[in-house]
């Protein structure tokens, strides 16, 4: 298990990480979101041993004690792969993959590069040197070469970040099925919400250094916090409670995601339409309500200006009241 236990961090004056504490068992995929600045990054670098931190870190019963203990910074049973790829660009890919490889049994070393670029859908450049590549490309690279010796712990800091959309849902599928198989603990910083919801057995979000709220990614996403835990999964509606609810203070809020709302023949709650925008499957529909603006999913087009009938599930709105 992996214990973090009142950790904080700081430049000079400055409060990065506020008191953090939380525990992972081995073997679960934990993603770490929050908007930019929040202290995902510097999480991770603490947990890996770059920053002299107050608080205490354990792996199992062992205390991680950081770069004024180590002479080396990190830990050896932990590999942490920073947003820059540290990769060495003179060189090809699989000198790149296999550069922490033994030489000693060169058919397995090359054998266990063979696999690792089959994984991130590389082979066909082995041969090619890093720095023609592109960053996407880099960072699949990056992503093989920290897996070449499989750790205990792996820390990844937006590990998907410069990879093509097209590529990227099926790289997520296999890389995260490879280290689930392998017992591998992992922390994800990431700002995308597919890697909190889709892959993470739990999900803690952040907001300037503290943790805001941790849990399973459907408890985060079914009852968020507040409207910003909300809106790290996608557009929010962040709407006063009493226009739905009686006997309910003014500064009550109900947090609906876009999804949640729904046009219909008739109704209590009448809105105007502003704007459609297309998103594939549906629009995004931005109306006017009570003069608050609403944001739903809708299967065509409104025309702009046109008066609808909004419909709300009322087990929800209660259940969502903040």
């Amino acid at each position: 298990m992996l214990r973090v236990k009142n950790l904080s961090f700081g430049y000079e004056e400055k409060r990065v990480l506020k008191n953090l504490s939380f525990n992972i068992s081995k073997g679960e995929n934990v993603s770490i979101i929050g908007a930019s600045g929040c202290g995902k990054s510097t999480l991770l670098q603490s947990i890996y041993g770059l920053h002299h931190v107050d608080g205490k870190i354990f792996w199992n019963d062992r205390q991680l004690l950081g770069p004024e203990f180590n002479i080396v910074p990190g830990e050896d049973f932990m590999k942490y792969l920073a947003q820059d790829f540290d990769l060495m660009p003179p060189l090809s890919v699989a000198d790149n993959v296999g550069k922490y490889l033994s030489n000693m049994y060169p058919s397995k070393k090359q054998q266990r590069i063979n696999q690792l670029l089959e994984l991130v859908e590389m082979r066909e450049l082995s041969r090619v040197k890093v720095k023609l590549l592109s960053g996407g490309q880099q960072q699949r690279v990056a992503l093989a070469r920290v897996l070449a010796n499989p750790p205990e712990v792996l820390l990844l800091d937006e590990p998907f970040s410069h990879i093509d959309h097209f590529r990227k849902n099926k790289l997520r599928r296999n890389l995260f099925s490879h280290l689930k198989k392998a017992g591998v603990t992992v922390l994800v910083a990431t700002h995308d919400s597919t890697d909190a919801l889709a892959f993470a057995d739990q999900s803690i979000a952040m907001k300037d250094g503290r943790i805001i709220q941790m849990g399973k990614p459907s408890e985060l996403y079914n009852e968020p916090r507040n409207s910003y835990v909300a809106s790290l999964f996608g557009e929010v509606n962040e709407l006063p409670a009493s226009l739905f609810l009686k006997n309910q203070g003014s500064r009550k809020k109900i947090i609906l995601y876009p999804h949640e709302i729904h046009q219909t023949d008739g109704g209590n709650y009448k809105a105007r339409v502003k704007q459609s925008f297309f998103k594939g499957n549906h629009y995004l529909t931005e109306a006017e309500m009570a003069g608050e603006n609403i944001l739903f999913e809708c299967s065509k087009e409104l025309p702009k200006n046109k008066m609808i009938f909004i419909s709300f599930k009322g087990d929800l709105l209660y259940k969502r009241i903040r």
